[in-house]
């Protein structure tokens, strides 16, 4: 089973093109606007349900608490050491 000359440009000529592919969905991959928009997606999502559009409020309730203990903890740190 040899290859005839034009097979083997076919192939090389397909190759190419997949290869283009590729580098062409890795440069929009990762470029800052698309790394940042997919970012800003997922942070949406942790905080919104996508089907709905309802806010989720057990997330959002946890961040809130979150900030409020990191700023009691930052007063009384700052009690202590005055």
């Amino acid at each position: 089973m040899s290859e005839t000359p034009s097979d083997i440009e076919r192939e090389i000529e397909e190759a190419r093109e997949r290869l283009a592919g590729t580098i062409d969905q890795l440069l929009y991959r990762s470029h800052p606007k698309t790394i940042v928009s997919r970012e800003v997606a997922q942070v949406k999502a942790h905080y919104i349900d996508v089907e709905t559009g309802e806010p989720r409020t057990d997330n959002i309730l946890k961040t809130v608490g979150v900030i409020v203990g990191v700023i009691a903890l930052g007063v009384v740190l700052r009690k202590i050491t005055n």
